[in-house]
């Protein structure tokens, strides 16, 4: 047997507790350990026997990490982290900023390329396998339209974004879709629908002491790539009820491409997710890219790369032999 995959996990918030709940279940890995932020001592893993190191003695793994899972938030530590760790190591991350993807690709790729390491950014569900389905859509119905829609659900990096806004002590963001608006698309109408259409989005905040919500609830609704677009409520609840009734974190959403093969014949592909937690499953994906990621690295495919440059079979722990028997 092969030498087992090994993962770093930079980061332990909700993904990096996810990322090390799914390497659990993948045989052909072992977790090296976690590199955090915070106090070592201070850190509770779910596995008592998991080792935590301060994030600062990250470079001295260099050689005993063979894949670093970036496990920070999209708004402000990955567009750091990313390039920074790809100098370092192959590494794999969910950043979802769609707006910002193109520049955050280049700002990776020139430090992975020097340094012959493989980074693959934006993978989770989306962007990420709606992405793919997305594209699918496209080559395989090219006389159509392709409709996202995303929700009911929390919303990691939207919530996060919510967070880091001034005086917001702690919050949440629910994405929900439109099932009238979801109804036209099933139907192969090919509607023309505008972006509040088809989503508004509900956050649940709770304000720092002294904090004017008036100012919150502007910063929130105003913010450009998240919040500016769409019908956004912003309600302001008691650090209880937040704990109570918004701490579990299900998502999930459609892709749907609605086309014509022929005159008159209409066509619907859809790809659909409910999950019960957003974190753990965008985690199974994440750790499934590493693996990629690692075969990728010994292929000599340095650089950084997408969920688009990663052909299926490489997210397999199967054999190409088992996989033509098994799945073909």
């Amino acid at each position: 047997m092969t030498n087992p995959i090994r993962i770093g996990i930079a980061g332990y918030g909700n993904l990096g507790r996810g990322v090390e709940a799914a390497i659990s279940k993948n045989e052909d890995m072992t977790l090296v350990g976690v590199f955090s932020r915070r106090d070592p001592s201070s850190v509770s893993t779910l596995n008592p026997n998991t080792a935590v190191f301060s994030i600062d003695v990250l470079a001295e793994f260099k050689d005993k990490i063979d894949v670093l899972i970036l496990c920070g938030g999209s708004k402000e530590d990955l567009p750091v982290q990313g390039p920074e760790y790809a100098a370092m190591f192959n590494t794999v991350d969910s950043f979802d900023t769609h707006a910002r993807i193109p520049e955050y690709f280049e700002s990776v790729d020139a430090p992975a390329t020097a340094n012959k390491k493989t980074a693959l950014i934006s993978i989770g569900w989306d962007p990420g396998m709606f992405s793919i389905n997305r594209l699918m859509g496209e080559a395989l119905l090219p006389d159509g339209e392709t409709y996202t829609f995303w929700g009911k659900g929390l919303s990691q990096g939207h919530s996060d974004a919510v967070r880091r806004v001034d005086g917001v002590k702690a919050g949440v963001q629910y994405t929900i879709p439109s099932t009238e608006a979801i109804a036209k698309v099933r139907s192969g109408s090919r509607p023309t629908l505008a972006t509040k259409e088809k989503h508004v989005r509900e956050c649940y905040i709770v304000l720092e002491e002294g904090a004017d919500a008036a100012t919150v609830e502007n910063t929130i609704k105003t913010m450009p790539n998240y919040f500016a677009d769409f019908d956004t409520t912003v309600n302001f609840i008691s650090e209880e009820t937040l704990r109570a009734e918004h701490s579990r974190m299900p998502h999930g959403g459609f892709v749907i491409r609605s086309g014509t093969s022929s005159e008159g014949i209409n066509q619907v592909v859809e790809y659909s997710l409910q999950l019960e937690s957003n974190p753990e499953f965008t985690a199974s994906v994440l750790v499934a890219y590493a693996r990629a990621c690692h075969r990728l690295s010994e292929q000599g495919q340095f650089g950084c790369k997408t969920a688009f440059d990663v052909a299926p079979g490489l997210l397999s722990p199967k054999s190409a032999a088992q996989l033509r028997k098994e799945l073909l």
